[in-house]
């Protein structure tokens, strides 16, 4: 068994060498030439002094280059940061400086913008080109050194002080959750994997990993199409997907407006759905759609990747609430801990979301204080490995599910993404005409929740002004949906803003 995320790849490419790993449009690589063009960018970053634990950053749209850039850093021993190529530049600024990284890999779309990014974080930063035809390289094979806990990947979440914060996955965190979902899947080499995730959403480890590991075939979903229900539709019949992998919003559209009983989606024998909540009657109509299909829902923050997962049962009688979170993944250890202290061990009791286990993440860059506010000693166990308190309130259905029931603090699901409330909040005050801002959570089917902000200004103020303000800070999912302006924001008694009046309020229509 692997140690080791790339030994999947030299593995998979040893026996299984003329087998396709990612196909993407019109182009495709085999698992032979996939661990060739690795090696060969792997040592193009070896000789620009990348040494093992450093961070190379990929700045680059989901391509099949872009999985040899994932691979190639890491057999170059260092860990990869992926970045989105839509984020504002202060906010790639930001990630690129405070992560340290030293090589930007980029694609043609992204050199100029990576070598902006590059001046402006470090002189030593450089930007190599992840073209595999730019690349002259030997592309002999690299010796797999290094240890389980060495960090493979780091993914920058939103942060409640406006600030993102890098998590830190360690080769054995990944592992624990790419054998386990491999293995949950039944993933075979006759499979064709596709998840719309980018790379730096971490729905993407299962595609690029679980897949390899299983000699697989993995196939990128070309730009905007998962925008266009019909098109996508056609695209998951031509491609033969056998395994898809999404947020709910994306299957939600799909089943309303796919057209699917004009496809023939046969082969399509696994539905994961992650990253938020699945609305009942939209998951009832794409299960009527597809019934010789395995739908699962899995569950877990980018801290734990994946803990816990529930395979939806085929019926006739639609679903009128929400889907369990389900049981523990295996080798994870996920109990709840109620407001007295004591383990939630019967349906109808809640508490907090726990999880332990060798999946939980190494911690969060360079934030040792914020690391123990959440990596916390096992409340219900003396001694031991430090648990991670996830914030969100759960319960037990008569079955032993667990059932998601909301957040303990500020942050949100929208579109498939985390997002602080906090950090949204502190963007709009950066504005000098705003006095006060709230952001809060609207409750949406398609979308999980839009975002609602009550600005007061001390000056006239437009909300295209204030809107593109957010733009040139936050990614397109944290602006805010709607824009309302008030004259003060509302108090409780002890002079917190009372969000739940505010709540409570109607939209207004400004």
């Amino acid at each position: 068994m692997a140690h080791l995320l790339q030994q999947l790849l030299t593995d998979t490419a040893r026996a299984l060498p003329n087998a396709v790993a990612v196909e993407c449009e019109e182009e495709s690589l085999t698992y032979a030439e996939l661990d060739r063009l690795s090696n060969s960018l792997a040592r193009a970053l070896l000789t620009c002094g990348v040494a093992r634990g450093d961070r190379v950053g990929i700045l680059a749209r989901k391509s099949a280059s872009s999985v040899v850039a994932v691979y190639a850093a890491l057999k170059a021993g260092a860990c990869h940061v992926p970045l989105d190529p839509g984020s504002p530049g202060e906010r790639l600024a930001m990630i690129v400086g405070d992560s340290g990284i030293v090589v930007l890999l980029a694609d043609e779309a992204n050199a100029g913008r990576a070598r902006e990014l590059a001046e402006a974080a470090s002189p030593d930063c450089r930007v190599i080109s992840m073209d595999p035809r730019e690349c002259s390289e030997s592309s002999a094979a690299l010796p797999a050194e290094g240890s389980d806990t060495e960090l493979a990947y780091m993914l920058y979440t939103s942060g409640s002080t406006g600030v993102p914060k890098g998590v830190m996955i360690s080769h054995r965190a990944a592992l624990t959750f790419v054998e386990w979902a491999a293995a949950c899947v039944r993933l075979t080499p006759e499979d064709r994997v596709c998840s719309p995730a980018p790379l730096h959403f971490d729905l993407s480890v299962f595609d690029i990993f679980s897949a390899c590991r299983a000699g697989a075939c993995t196939v990128l979903l070309p730009p905007l199409t998962s925008m266009f229900p019909v098109r996508l539709a056609e695209w998951i019949q031509t491609q033969r997907v056998t395994v898809w992998y999404s947020v709910p919003s994306v299957l939600t559209m799909l089943a309303s407006h796919g057209n699917l009983q004009a496809r023939d989606l046969g082969g399509l024998r696994a539905v994961i759905f992650a990253g938020e909540v699945f609305p009942a009657k939209h998951l009832s109509l794409l299960m009527r759609q597809l019934p010789g299909a395995r739908f699962l829902n899995w569950y877990g923050p980018t801290e734990t990747n994946v803990c816990t997962w529930y395979e939806v049962a085929h019926s006739a009688t639609p679903l009128t609430a929400p889907v369990p979170i389900g049981r523990p993944c295996d080798g994870v250890d996920v109990f709840a801990v109620t407001a007295d202290g004591s383990r939630v061990s019967a349906a109808g009791q809640e508490g907090e979301l726990h999880v332990g286990g060798p999946g939980l993440m190494s911690g969060y860059w360079g934030l040792p204080e914020r690391t123990r506010e959440v990596m916390v000693p096992n409340p219900l166990a003396e001694g031991g490995a430090p648990v991670y308190r996830t914030g969100d309130i759960v319960t037990l259905d008569e079955g032993g599910n667990y059932v998601f029931l909301g957040r303990r603090d500020g942050m949100v699901k929208t579109r498939g993404y985390r997002v602080e409330l906090g950090e949204v909040e502190t963007v709009l005050y950066e504005h000098p005409a705003v006095r006060e801002a709230v952001v809060l959570p609207v409750p949406d089917e398609m979308l999980g929740n839009r975002l609602r902000a009550v600005v007061c200004a001390g000056e006239e103020l437009s909300r295209e002004e204030v809107l593109e303000h957010c733009r040139r800070r936050l990614p397109a999912y944290m602006v805010p949906d709607t824009i309302e302006f008030a004259e003060y924001l509302p108090r409780t008694s002890t002079g917190k803003v009372d969000r739940v009046l505010l709540s409570d309020a109607k939209p207004a229509s400004r």
